[in-house]
């Protein structure tokens, strides 16, 4: 009769080989790609999904005095949807002072910071600030846009199509990743540290 104890559960096993060949395999590629590859990865994703929709709907909003790069005819009703046809009549003279500065802020931050995680220059700071864009941006789609449940979606629904808790979750667990991880070694973050040190 075989004994069979040391091909189960033992260290000498077929699991202690198994989990010895898992170690080793994964360790391997853990180790090669623990500096660079998650927040490369990310900040790629990031140009590839968000990068052209964000730089497309920033430039959409410019227009104004001066030289063009102050906040277009458009900014208004871009940022407070109907509300702006049906409290201030669609004149941008109409709205209320406080929300000029807002819309120079929000402009140039949808402008400027996905440039900056692309390039990977300031990245947590410019990822910090993408995600209180992205906040900022799915409030108004709701509240100024009239934007239905179908469209905002729901988490943990077995749908994937919603624009705010599917697309926007994922935009957010992305920048988070460039948050807590940085912009990684292909950057300029990297070149500057490098300068410095």
């Amino acid at each position: 009769m075989t004994d069979i104890s040391n091909h189960g559960t033992g260290s000498s096993g077929i699991i202690g080989g198994l989990t010895r060949l898992h170690d080793a395999v994964f360790g391997a590629i853990t180790a090669a790609t623990q500096s660079w590859f998650v927040p490369t990865a990310a900040r790629f994703t990031f140009a590839s999904v968000s990068f052209l929709f964000l730089f497309i709907s920033a430039l959409t909003k410019f227009g104004g005095a001066p030289f063009g790069l102050g906040p277009g005819d458009n900014v208004f009703s871009q940022m407070l949807g109907e509300t702006f046809w049906v409290e201030y009549g669609g004149d941008p003279s109409a709205v209320p002072a406080f929300m000029t500065p807002l819309a120079w802020a929000g402009m140039y931050g949808e402008l400027l910071l996905p440039i900056m995680i692309v390039l990977g220059l300031f990245t947590r700071i410019a990822a910090v600030g993408t995600i209180i864009f992205i906040f900022v941006m799915s409030y108004v789609d709701i509240n100024f846009h009239g934007l239905d449940a179908k469209s905002v979606g729901a988490m943990f629904d077995g749908q994937s199509g919603g624009l705010i808790m599917d697309q926007r979750l994922l935009w957010i667990f992305l920048l988070s990743t460039l948050v807590i991880r940085g912009a990684g070694p292909l950057s300029l973050d990297a070149l500057l540290a490098k300068r410095k040190g």
